[in-house]
């Protein structure tokens, strides 16, 4: 019998793992490194946005939270993200437990369906919810901004759900159900239980997507309904604000915030 010869790995095979990882860190930096030279930006003083500050103060921030319009906007984007989050929950929870529990034809192409929002272009998906919203008077309106955002936000809530799901074990609801135990009771006192974690996600993706959009709101909103994120895009449509800085850098702390938590609680799920 022959030697058996190991085959040494390439010079090439050797280094293009780390070129890659080399790569997605200078990518990862080269799109994150404006957010960050915001936030010094933040604690400016002057009327307008220079990096670096010639001094530093919180001015910027003391201007956002005195000025009733930025706090009313800031309201009206929490509103409509508190209430799209509950509303995906039931439908995207709903929707995820009964395909995962249930076989039936077509049954992937449902699933497919549901999640079809997430590769739409929010752009199109903004048209088409103000001309089905206009015909039913719910432009400029709080529930029509809810309706077209919970579109956007129940299939991030499906594969959320799916991913808790996965791990709750049958065995467990088919116990209950011989005890005498409705599907109802099944879902509340044994299913979610099992997986606070993943709802608290999918809870946080719904809020942050509905709070981050502008697209599609800049389509459904008025003067009246405006969010946040409008309002920012509007401030550098015709004014270069100061204080967009204080809020941007706000915003980058929810989000990482967000993310952190999301992390942890993703492991402790595992």
């Amino acid at each position: 019998m022959g030697k058996r010869t190991l085959k040494r790995p390439s010079l090439a095979e050797h280094w293009f793992p780390a070129l890659g990882i080399v790569a997605a860190i200078f990518g990862y930096v080269f799109l994150v490194l404006p957010s960050l030279i915001v936030i010094p930006m933040s604690f400016g003083t002057g009327s307008e946005l220079v990096f670096p500050p010639r001094s530093y103060s919180l001015e910027l921030y003391r201007q956002y939270f005195q000025e009733s319009t930025w706090m009313a906007v800031t309201g009206q984007s929490v509103k409509v993200g508190l209430a799209t989050m509950a509303v995906s929950l039931v439908f995207g929870f709903s929707a995820a437990y009964g395909i995962s529990r249930t076989n039936f034809r077509g049954k992937g192409l449902l699933t497919v369906f549901l999640l079809s929002p997430m590769f739409m272009p929010h752009i199109a998906m903004a048209l088409a919810m103000y001309l089905y919203l206009s015909r039913l008077g719910l432009v400029g309106t709080t529930f029509g901004l809810v309706a077209a955002h919970t579109l956007v936000t129940v299939p991030f809530v499906i594969v959320t759900a799916f991913a808790g799901l996965r791990y709750v074990d049958r065995n467990l609801e088919l116990a209950a159900a011989t005890m005498g135990a409705g599907r109802l009771r099944i879902i509340w006192k044994v299913v979610l239980p099992l997986i606070v974690p993943s709802i608290i996600v999918a809870s946080l993706f719904a809020f942050l997507l509905s709070f981050d959009e502008v697209v599609i709101s800049y389509f459904i909103s008025s003067v009246q309904s405006e969010t946040l994120p409008v309002k920012m895009y509007s401030s550098i449509h015709w004014e270069i604000s100061p204080v967009l800085a204080a809020i941007s850098s706000l915003l980058t702390v929810l989000s990482f915030g967000a993310c952190v938590a999301m992390s942890l609680l993703q492991r402790n799920d595992q």
